[in-house]
């Protein structure tokens, strides 16, 4: 099997200005930005990342954060902010909420059933221990259909039975886990393995 390809960054407005040409340069070949957080709140660097992404010829991707509230209206707040989700991979983030109520199986079949409806496509599932908490040894057939994001910052992927295999692996927060951390334009940073070919990145990207 062909190594993993260490071409995907994830970002949001904690990074700060961001230059994403010299991102590129450094081998980057897709960005991952958080657009929403909850029924309501949004990134503010969203649309500013997203055209410097798209300026520099990158893949361009987008994810929420999710909450402890209604999945339906979560999902509607993120399509909102996404606006055109032709070539932008979406995501769902599920995992606790540091500053309330974190979101349920139940709100989390809402969400992802909901960007389907509206896309054609299931959204990814990025998680780590917060999803194999809940599951443990079961599956969940909703959530099944999600291509699988797995958040661990060690050096050897564990993957939860509900999904064959990871498609994306983000193996260190730019501190924790494996190197390389940085990047150029960047700094220290989310940084995420793919489990194919450039070939079938794009695929993904593209639905």
């Amino acid at each position: 099997m062909a190594e993993p390809l260490n071409v995907v960054i994830d970002i949001s407005h904690h990074n700060g200005n961001v230059n994403l040409d010299k991102a590129k340069a450094d081998g980057i070949l897709g960005v991952i930005q958080k657009a929403t957080q909850g029924q309501a709140g949004a990134d503010p660097t969203y649309k500013t990342n997203r055209t410097k992404a798209t300026n520099a010829g990158l893949l361009w991707g987008a994810y929420h954060f999710a909450t402890g509230s209604d999945g339906v209206k979560q999902a509607q707040n993120f399509l909102n902010v996404v606006g055109n989700p032709d070539k932008t991979l979406l995501v769902l983030d599920f995992e606790p909420n540091p500053t309330g109520p974190s979101m349920s199986l139940d709100e989390a079949r809402a969400f992802v059933t909901h960007v389907q409806q509206e896309t054609g496509r299931f959204p990814g599932l990025y998680s780590g221990h917060f999803i194999k908490q809940i599951l443990g040894v079961h599956k969940d057939p909703v959530l099944a259909q999600c291509w699988f994001w797995l958040a661990q910052y060690g050096p050897t992927p564990v993957v939860p039975p509900n999904w064959d295999t990871w498609t994306m692996w983000q193996y260190t927060d730019g501190a924790i886990g494996p190197p390389p951390h940085k990047v150029s334009g960047v700094g220290r940073c989310d940084r995420d393995k793919f489990n194919g070919s450039e070939t079938q990145l794009n695929k993904l990207w593209v639905g």
